[in-house]
This record gives C-alpha cells, sequence and structure tokens, in this order.
C-alpha cells in the first residue's frame, strides 16, 4: 500500500508539472515576442551592452521577475539579477539560471532570451513554494560582443574576469568597455557588484540549440557536456590605393584581392581539420570608393573546435596563408588574435542530473557538444554547470527566421522542474556527508 501511494503521489506531482510547464511554456512564447520589439534599431532586433534597449528590456523585466517573488537589481556591469529567496536563511545554497539580454545584429527573438525566461517560468512555476535552496535568474548583458568585439562581459563580469586588456576595447564610437561602464554606474547609482554571491553552487542555462543536429534525431531536448572552443583574431591587408580606371592590372597592389584570395583559403584549411569551422564574418575595406583600387582591408577571423591544440593549429595555418597570399602579391599583412577561450567540459554531476531530469518528464535525450560560446563556458571553471539545448526547427539562428516550438518550451520547463527535485537532492546528500 505504502508503495502504491508513493507512485499516485509521484504521478500527481508529474501532472502538475506538465500543466505548469505547460501555461509556463505559453508565457515564455508571448514575452519573447515582446522583448524582441525592443531594439536599438528600429526594423530589425539588436540589443548591445548597456545600451538604451537593453535598459527598457530590464525594466519590461523586472515587475515580472517581482510578481514572481523575486527581489530584483542590476549590477555594475548591467546584469539582470532576480533572486527568488529559498527562506529566511541567507546562507541557503544558491542555484544559478541565465542566459544572455543583448543579440546580434538582425536577431532572431530566442537566442539568449529564451534562457532568461525559462529562469523566470520556473521560480513562477513554483507557485510560493521553497525548494530548499535560492534560485538566481541572471540576465547578461553581453555575450554575443557585438559593441565591442569581445564577448561574454556580462559573465566574465561575474566571475572577476572584466579586466586588463578587455577594458580597453573600443566600440565604433570610439568608447572604451570602461568608459561604458562608468557611464552605467553613474546612471544606476543602486547597481551592486558584479559579483557570485555566497552560497552560488551550480549554473544551469536553457538555449536553442542554433543548429539541426535535434530537429533531425526527432528530439525536442539535448544535454550539452562540451563547448567548442574560440579564437576571434583579426587580418589586415595593406596594399596601395590608386586609380581604377588608370593603373594596370599588372601593376596594381590591391588588398581587398589578396583578402578575398585568402577568405577562399581560410574554408580550405578549416575543411582539413575535423570539426573545425572558421569564418570571415566582417570586411573593412578603404577608401570605400568605387573608382578606387582598395589599399586597406580588415577581416575578422573567427575560429572554434571541441579541441584547444586543433583549434590552435587552424589558426596558425590560417595566419600564415595570410602572409604567403601577402608575398605572393607584395602585400603587407597583419595577423592577430585578440580573443581566445579554451574548450569547456561541463560537469558530469550536474550533465548526468539534467540528462535524468529530462528522462524523468518523459523525453529522450543526446548528449552534445555546443559549436556555440554560451556564458556557460565562462561560468562552468567557477560553479559545476550543465545546459539544456531546446530544438531549434530548421537549425536557423541569429537571423530573423529563428523558432523555437512551444511545445518543446513546455518540454524544457516539465525537464527544468524535475531538475529542481534533483538539484535539492543533490544539496541534501552533499550536505548529510558533511555532516556525517
Amino acid at each position: 500500500m505504502r508503495e502504491a501511494s508513493e507512485l499516485s503521489t509521484l504521478a500527481i506531482r508529474e501532472a502538475s508539472y506538465a500543466a505548469a510547464a505547460g501555461e509556463g511554456a505559453a508565457r515564455v512564447m508571448l514575452r519573447c515576442a515582446t522583448l524582441a520589439k525592443i531594439t536599438d534599431k528600429p526594423g530589425q532586433i539588436l540589443r548591445t551592452f548597456v545600451s538604451p534597449a537593453m535598459n527598457e528590456v530590464h525594466r519590461t523585466m523586472r515587475p515580472w521577475m517581482e510578481a514572481a517573488g523575486m527581489a530584483v537589481g542590476m549590477d555594475r556591469a548591467g546584469n539582470l539579477r532576480g533572486v527568488y529567496p529559498a527562506d529566511a536563511d541567507a546562507d541557503m545554497p544558491r542555484l544559478l539560471i541565465g542566459s544572455h539580454l543583448d543579440t546580434v545584429p538582425n536577431a532572431g527573438a530566442y537566442d539568449g532570451v529564451l534562457g532568461v525566461l525559462m529562469g523566470l517560468a520556473l521560480v513562477e512555476s513554483l507557485a510560493g513554494r521553497t525548494p530548499g535552496f535560492a534560485i538566481e535568474v541572471i540576465g547578461f548583458s553581453d555575450e554575443e560582443g557585438t559593441r565591442f568585439g569581445a564577448p561574454f562581459l556580462g559573465s566574465r563580469a561575474v566571475v572577476g574576469e572584466l579586466q586588463g586588456a578587455l577594458l580597453q576595447r573600443i566600440d565604433h564610437a570610439g568608447a572604451t568597455v570602461g568608459e561604458a561602464l562608468r557611464e552605467f554606474g553613474a546612471a544606476h547609482t543602486d547597481a551592486v557588484d558584479a559579483s557570485l554571491a555566497p552560497g552560488s553552487g551550480a549554473y544551469l542555462e536553457f538555449h536553442i540549440e542554433q543548429g539541426p543536429v535535434l530537429e533531425s534525431r526527432n528530439l525536442a531536448l539535448g544535454i550539452v557536456e562540451g563547448l567548442a572552443g574560440q579564437s576571434r583574431g583579426n587580418v589586415v591587408f595593406r596594399g596601395r590605393a590608386s586609380h581604377a580606371g588608370t593603373t594596370p592590372m599588372r601593376l596594381r597592389s590591391d588588398a581587398l584581392a589578396a583578402a578575398a584570395e585568402w577568405m577562399t583559403r581560410v574554408e580550405a584549411i578549416a575543411s582539413r581539420f575535423e570539426n573545425a569551422v572558421a569564418t570571415v564574418g566582417e570586411i573593412e575595406a578603404e577608401p570605400g570608393a568605387v573608382n578606387v583600387i582598395p589599399g586597406f582591408v580588415r577581416c575578422s577571423l573567427d575560429v572554434r573546435h571541441p579541441e584547444d591544440s586543433a583549434r590552435d593549429a587552424a589558426v596558425r595555418a590560417i595566419f600564415d596563408e595570410a602572409h604567403v597570399v601577402g608575398r605572393r602579391r607584395g602585400i603587407t599583412v597583419e595577423a592577430e588574435q585578440y580573443h581566445e577561450h579554451p574548450a569547456v567540459r561541463l560537469a558530469a554531476e550536474i550533465v548526468a542530473m539534467a540528462e535524468r531530469a529530462a528522462k524523468r518528464a518523459g523525453y529522450a535525450t543526446i548528449r552534445m557538444t555546443s559549436g556555440a560560446g554560451h556564458d556557460a563556458m565562462v561560468m562552468a571553471p567557477h560553479l559545476p554547470s550543465a545546459m539544456i539545448f531546446l530544438r531549434n526547427p530548421g537549425g536557423i539562428s541569429h537571423h530573423p527566421d529563428e523558432s523555437v516550438a512551444e511545445q518543446d518550451m513546455a518540454a524544457g520547463l516539465h525537464a527544468g522542474l524535475c531538475f529542481l527535485d534533483e538539484y535539492a537532492a543533490w544539496i541534501g546528500k552533499k550536505e548529510g556527508g558533511q555532516h556525517a
């Protein structure tokens, strides 16, 4: 009889979780649409580090978080932070759930912001119930690096890594990261230090997959166990600007032609390294006139690979090829890497916890390595971390056609509620061991 009673109680709980997840998914869908209308550039979704649109997103989200029983504020790096207290004991363990609120130019409605709203929806689903630990939902101010060309400014501030050369990065208007932070601090005198709160015990991030793998497997959810390392850099080609009509082809020193030849080689070199990807996403050519041969070209470079040694080798080969092209064409080449983040393996215990939670919610999953960068790769060296991917129809991301199905949001929230139970049990075991 006791076993039957326990099974009945479990069935009731799972039914209530499924119902709460369905209701929460509907709210998340509507809120994603609401936030998509808040932009720094009319006609497309664009929100950058501590920009006016980001401030408006904070003003929009704050009452949602407060209504869920959270204490809400901002830190001095522009991160939105809401804390759902465990009880009167301020020293209770804390689970962090977060993602980013900034976007790439002409973005979709779900990248980043979905994960923050999923965290809020989980808190709302508790309906005032305390799970035995505090929950902090963080909307990071910068993950994409759109404004300053360096990613993860929000999460790096939280773990104490926003310093040194990063503070000297310059945006297109000539402002540095440090100046932007000082301006933000002057306008938000109530902002708190950007740091991990005492008792922070783990980090969980929900995110759309940004690729087609889950859809190809007909799976709603994937469990991320690792993230590919990233290198970013610039390659500059310096030739000689001259008249387009009077300079014979054999006498030209065309920086853009050299850059174009090198870009085709980038694609070929990356293909030699299995699982490597390399992208030239920005090109700046000067003087930029139709009748002038370009004398200066700057190209960005983004290289990613799950293994750091292979990524390093690919970057060296791509930079070497730029110099080969330059020598053959009489072009001066400067190649510099300005950002590197090593590949990250997420915490086995927390990853397994997320996997069990999804299974308990009734969803089959696969283990995945993310080629995209996420705040989890910054948080993971400081807190045990895991990620849950949601299926992305068509695999399209960083684009207005990006989409997520409401039923998959519900799947993620159901798994999230089960994860809260798993986390409470994990904390109980840890504390029991400490007191044994």
